[in-house]
Formats: structure tokens, sequence, C-alpha cells
């Protein structure tokens, strides 16, 4: 399967710490890494701005990489520029769906019954291929709130109590 909305295929310098970055699927981002920067320490190096400048693409657009031609090689991969992007923008990004799975331990088939959506449609989600609309991502978060058990709903919001016995 082609992964063309997480290859890059120009990384733009706009300022110390932000990228214009486009992407194979025609989208054009931009995202700003001084917090990544900051509480990173390998990212520490990019807080010289002579370095940051010279952010290049990676090798077939996986990455954005920056060099000093001595000691220093840094990379960050395409994926996880563009779901930072996305947050920063106010969408929801696709690791979203890739941690709610794994905090959940729920099978693709039981998260996708659980959200009432396709499996095929949860793996576009999950992989980065189509937006997370609002409303799935709420879902997540109501699933994961009242834990319901079979096909039964709950009725009505977990109190505090009730709330941290379905997460004790």
């Amino acid at each position: 399967m082609s992964k063309d909305h997480f290859q890059l295929t120009a990384v733009k310098v706009l300022a110390p710490d932000v990228l214009r970055l486009a992407y194979a699927d025609g989208e054009v981002l931009t995202v700003d890494l001084q917090s990544w920067i900051a509480s990173t320490k390998a990212l520490h190096p990019l807080k010289n701005a002579d370095l940051f400048a010279k952010a290049k693409r990676g090798l077939g657009g996986r990455s954005v990489d920056w060099a000093d031609g001595a000691s220093v090689e840094l990379d960050l991969g395409a994926d996880n520029l563009r779901n930072l992007a996305i947050e920063q923008a106010g969408g929801i990004g696709h690791e979203r769906i890739w941690n709610w799975l794994h905090e959940t331990g729920l099978t693709l088939e039981q998260a996708a019954l659980a959200l009432g959506i396709s499996r095929r449609m949860l793996i576009y989600y999950r992989d980065g291929e189509k937006p997370i609309p609002r409303s799935v991502w709420l879902a997540c978060l109501g699933w994961k709130a009242v834990r319901p058990v079979g096909q039964s709903l709950p009725q009505h919001i977990p109190t505090v109590r009730e709330y941290a016995a379905l997460h004790a």
C-alpha cells in the first residue's frame, strides 16, 4: 500500500523552529517544532538557528533531515511531523487512534464495532489516510470513559466513583 500522504515533496524553513511541509497527496502544512526542540534533549542542537535553517527533505521524502557536516545528524519522520502539524492546526492526528487502540486493548474489529464504523474506515483513520472526524474521536473518548461491555450501552455518564472503578 502506498503512503503518499506521508511522503514529503518539499520542506521550507519559515522561521526558527517552523517548517512548511508539502506532501505527495497535495497537502501543505505548517509545523512549529519549538516545544519538541525544547523538551527533547536529542533535538537541542536545533536550537541553533543556523542548523535549523539547514532542514531538508530526507531520503525518499520520509523525513526532514538536518546535518552540520561534522557531528550533528538529526531527522524527524514525515508521518510524525504531519501528525503534529494537524494537531497544531486544530485537527485530530492519526496517532490518537493508534494510542487509543493500544490503551484500550481492542482489536480493529472490536474497536470498529464499538465506534459504529467499518473496520476499513477505522484503518483509514489509524493510518492517516483520511481525516478523523470530531464525532469519531468523541466516540473514542466516550468509550474509554464508560468502557461498555457487550452490545449494551450505558444510559448515563459514570459518577466519579463508577469511573474510578472502571479504570482500577
